[in-house]
C-alpha cells in the first residue's frame, strides 16, 4: 500500500494538470447545441436534408480536430432506416453515421457515442404530445447535448497532446429515434474489429441535470473493470450507478455483442419528446462537469488492460 498510494497521488496530479491545460468549453458545447436545436434544423428528422446538414456539421468538426476518417465513405457510413411506428409515404429513409477515429497506435480502441437524429416535427410517432404533432421538435437534449459532448470530447482528446494507451473511435450515429437503427448498422457492419473494443461510452440526453436525481451512469456491471475505475472518481454533480448495459439508447447495441458499456443519461424531463426541448434550457454548468467526470472515466479505463465483458440480465 506504500508503494500504490504515492502512485494514485501522482495520478490525481497528472489528470488535475491535464483537465487544467486542456478544459471542456462551455462556449463550444453552447454553440454545437444552440446550431444543432435550432429551428432552422427542423427537428434533424432521419432522411431530412436538416438531418444532412447535421452530419455535414459534425463531420467537418471532425476534420477540424484531424481526426480520421473510419466510415465506408470517407468520415461517411450509409444505410437504409424504416419508419415503423406509423404509416407514413416515406417509411424508407436514407441515413448516414458519422465516424472519426482518434488513431494512438495503440492495438485497443474505446468507443465515444452519440445520436445526433431527432424527430422533425413529432409526425413519424415518437411525440410525447400529439396537440405538438407539427411543431418543429429541436431536441436540444435529445440529443443535440449528446452530440455537443461527443464533439467537446474529440476536440479535447485530439488536442491534449497526449498519446493514449487507447485509439478512441467517435461515432455520430443516425436513425436511433427509429429504433437505435444506426448504432445496431454499426455493430453489424463494424467498420473495426469488435474485438478491438475496449469499451463503449454513450450520450444520449445529458443536458437536463436535476440535482435530486443525480446523473445516471448505465452499464456498471457489465465489466468487472468499473469498480476499480469509478473507486477514487469524484465529481462536483451527484451520479448514481446502475449495473444494467441495456437501456433505451445506442449502447444497448453495443451491449448485445458483449462489449462492456457506460451510458450517460440525465433523466426524463416534462419536455421530452416535445416541441418545447430547446437550447435554452440546457443545464451547461451541469453539462460540462458530467464531460469532466467522463474524462476522469475515460483516462482511468486506460490504466486497465482490455476490458472483460459481463452479462448482466
Amino acid at each position: 500500500m506504500k508503494r500504490l498510494f504515492p502512485l494514485f497521488i501522482l495520478l490525481l496530479v497528472l489528470l488535475s494538470a491535464k483537465l487544467t491545460a486542456q478544459e471542456i468549453e462551455i462556449s463550444r458545447l453552447k454553440k454545437h447545441i444552440f446550431y444543432l436545436a435550432d429551428d432552422k434544423m427542423k427537428g434533424r428528422a432521419t432522411g431530412s436534408k436538416e438531418l444532412a446538414k447535421a452530419a455535414n456539421y459534425i463531420e467537418n468538426e471532425f476534420k477540424k480536430y484531424k481526426l480520421q476518417p473510419l466510415g465506408e465513405n470517407g468520415y461517411r457510413q450509409a444505410f437504409e432506416a424504416k419508419v415503423r411506428r406509423v404509416i407514413v409515404p416515406d417509411s424508407i429513409r436514407q441515413a448516414e453515421n458519422i465516424i472519426g477515429f482518434l488513431d494512438n497506435g495503440a492495438p485497443y480502441t474505446i468507443v465515444v457515442g452519440a445520436h445526433y437524429d431527432h424527430l422533425g416535427h413529432g409526425n413519424f410517432g415518437g411525440t410525447r404530445d400529439t396537440s405538438h404533432i407539427g411543431q418543429i421538435h429541436n431536441g436540444a437534449d435529445d440529443n443535440a447535448s449528446g452530440v455537443a459532448g461527443l464533439l467537446e470530447l474529440a476536440r479535447y482528446y485530439s488536442s491534449n497532446k497526449i498519446k493514449e494507451k487507447y485509439n478512441i473511435l467517435f461515432i455520430a450515429f443516425s436513425a436511433e429515434e427509429l429504433g437505435l437503427v444506426g448504432s445496431k448498422y454499426w455493430t453489424e457492419h463494424p467498420t473495426l474489429p469488435l474485438d478491438k473494443i475496449h469499451w463503449m461510452l454513450n450520450m444520449d440526453m445529458i443536458g437536463r441535470y436535476n440535482p435530486d436525481n443525480g446523473l445516471a451512469i448505465i452499464g456498471y456491471g457489465t465489466s468487472s473493470k468499473f469498480p476499480s475505475i469509478f473507486e477514487n472518481i469524484s465529481s462536483t454533480i451527484k451520479f448514481n450507478k446502475s449495473k444494467d448495459g441495456n437501456g433505451g439508447s445506442d449502447q444497448t447495441s453495443f451491449y448485445k455483442k458483449n462489449i462492456p458499456v457506460l451510458f450517460f443519461h440525465t433523466g426524463g424531463h416534462d419536455d421530452y419528446h416535445k416541441a418545447t426541448d430547446d437550447a435554452d434550457k440546457i443545464d451547461y454548468n451541469a453539462l460540462k462537469a458530467i464531460l469532466e467526470l467522463e474524462v476522469k472515466v475515460i483516462d482511468y479505463s486506460m490504466l486497465h488492460d482490455k476490458m472483460d465483458f459481463i452479462w448482466t440480465n
